[in-house]
């Protein structure tokens, strides 16, 4: 009779703990590649982990919130025929962060030119703020603008529904002068001296970090000895079970929000 209240303690703490395998990521090996198991045991090979969170395709990504634009922009001396080094005047960074709505909203702008040319517009201005406050965007990093020149650049277009901005993408492969000409502002064509990147901001050992959309986890924590990873899962941070050892397992994409600790 004596085990009998040690007994009723251990059934009431049993029923008080998770059940194993729940609310928790699984880094699976595989073959031909790694799969992260999700609580809901849906498995997704670690290619598709960033079409899980945003659709993407091999030349656009669609913006979703958690990500940022990084637009650093060369300027050269008014007038100047060749953009040489001679005429480099510094440059210009402008951040974008996606909002919950979808919408663009500048973040800050970083200025290393003293006096801005007047034949090219702010970094702050090849986004017009009609094309920002649309609620669905999609960053093209390649486009071909014109064929005869064999004219190319990254371009990001607006759409007011999900609908209209696959219409727009159609169109703007087959026809960029009808999109990015028209009167209007649902289009940027950023200059070739332009340069466009998509970030994603993370949490590293309690400090906020910016890294590029794409990378892995063995970017900000290589060859850890230990290894914890939070990820948002339905509204709450979900742990990540990893092997911190398994050199492959590390590649696995970091995603917007993911919390990582590591020694």
């Amino acid at each position: 009779m004596k085990v009998l209240p040690a007994l009723l303690l251990l059934l009431t703490v049993s029923a008080c703990a998770p059940r194993a395998g729940r609310e928790v990521f699984r880094v699976l090996p595989a073959r031909p590649e790694y799969r992260l198991r999700a609580p809901d045991s849906r498995e997704t090979p670690f290619a598709e982990v960033l079409n899980g969170f945003t659709h993407t395709a091999s030349a656009w990504v669609e913006l979703r919130p958690g990500m940022e634009l990084r637009i650093e922009n060369a300027y050269y001396r008014e007038g100047a025929a060749t953009r040489t080094f001679a005429d480099f005047l510094g440059t210009e960074v402008a951040h974008y962060q996606v909002r919950p709505d979808g919408r663009l909203r500048l973040l800050s702008v970083d200025s290393g030119v003293k006096q801005q040319p007047p034949d090219q517009p702010a970094v702050q201005r090849l986004i017009q703020l009609p094309q920002a406050r649309y609620r669905f965007h999609r960053f093209f990093y390649e486009i071909l603008l014109n064929r005869r020149a064999e004219l190319r650049g990254a371009v990001v277009v607006g759409a007011r529904t999900a609908d209209e901005l696959n219409r727009v993408s159609a169109q703007l492969f087959a026809d960029p002068a009808s999109v990015c000409g028209a009167s209007l502002p649902r289009c940027t064509v950023f200059p070739e001296k332009c340069t466009v990147s998509l970030e994603i901001e993370i949490t590293v050992n309690g400090a906020a970090r910016t890294v590029l959309w794409g990378s892995f986890l063995s970017s900000v924590a290589p060859k850890p000895r230990r290894l914890e990873l939070l990820r948002l899962y339905r509204g709450r941070m979900t742990p990540v079970a990893i092997d911190a050892s398994d050199a492959a397992a590390l590649r696995l994409p970091l995603l917007p929000g993911d919390q990582i600790r590591w020694e």
